[in-house]
């Protein structure tokens, strides 16, 4: 039975993220690279769920997919029931910077703004209109930095901020839109172990108060224990792992 398929029954308007029949497949010249074909998941809200896999086997590009970053060779992704294929770039941007939040391994804060204006930055930037989301911006960005610890660093800029800092603002840019879903690319990866048991315990707690769903690849089995779901994906097929095999 697919992993989708297990989870067929659950209410419609709790799944926040699904994909189906999804597929990916390099082309370079006359060669044809298969990432996976003919996966299914489905998120619902308020969900936590890891996903395993070695390097290369497409977890990132799973990633990619279900964000809307990129393509699938087939198949179909819906993001807050909306179906990506169908909308335009503008309604697809929109859609993804309004209802999904992302957390990469490396930061990517913008280095010439303070830790406040990157935060601040989804708000602005999702389309509703500017002179009512301004002050709406700063104050949501400035309590998230609180919630994530950073009530101090405001006015820092990335350069200034230590690594754990760092990705913490991360995190709180990727919360600022109250998204259905999060999306974490090895989001403690680059950080040491204390660091990293600091930042996933801060994603779960937002993960708890928000009731926002969490998918996160990560090669750390005992992060993945502690969340809902395990998957998975190896010669391009995903499947959920029991209690025993994580």
């Amino acid at each position: 039975m697919s992993e989708a398929s297990m989870h067929s029954n659950s209410n419609v308007a709790d799944v926040v993220l699904q994909c189906q029949g999804l597929a990916m497949t390099y082309a370079e010249g006359k060669l044809r690279t298969p990432v996976f074909q003919d996966l299914d998941l489905s998120v619902r809200k308020g969900e936590t769920v890891a996903i395993l896999g070695a390097s290369g086997a497409g977890k990132s590009t799973l990633l990619h997919l279900l964000g809307g970053l990129d393509t699938p060779t087939a198949g179909e992704v819906y993001v807050a029931g909306e179906r990506m294929s169908a909308l335009s770039d503008r309604a697809r941007g929109l859609l993804r910077n309004q209802a999904l939040g992302f957390v990469y391994q490396f930061h990517h804060l913008l280095p010439e703004f303070t830790a406040l204006e990157n935060v601040m930055l989804p708000v602005l930037l999702d389309g509703r209109s500017r002179s009512a989301t301004t002050a709406q911006a700063k104050q949501r960005a400035r309590d998230l930095l609180e919630a994530v610890g950073l009530g101090h660093r405001l006015d820092h800029k990335p350069g200034e901020l230590s690594g754990g800092e760092r990705q913490r603002a991360a995190v709180a840019r990727a919360l600022v839109n109250r998204p259905a879903c999060v999306l974490g690319d090895e989001p403690t990866g680059n950080l040491d172990e204390k660091t990293a048991a600091t930042v996933f315990e801060l994603m779960l707690a937002l993960n708890r108060d928000q009731g926002t769903s969490l998918v996160l690849v990560t090669h750390d089995r005992r992060l993945a224990r502690r969340l809902d779901r395990v998957l998975e994906l190896h010669e391009g097929k995903l499947r959920q792992l029991d209690a025993a095999e994580v």
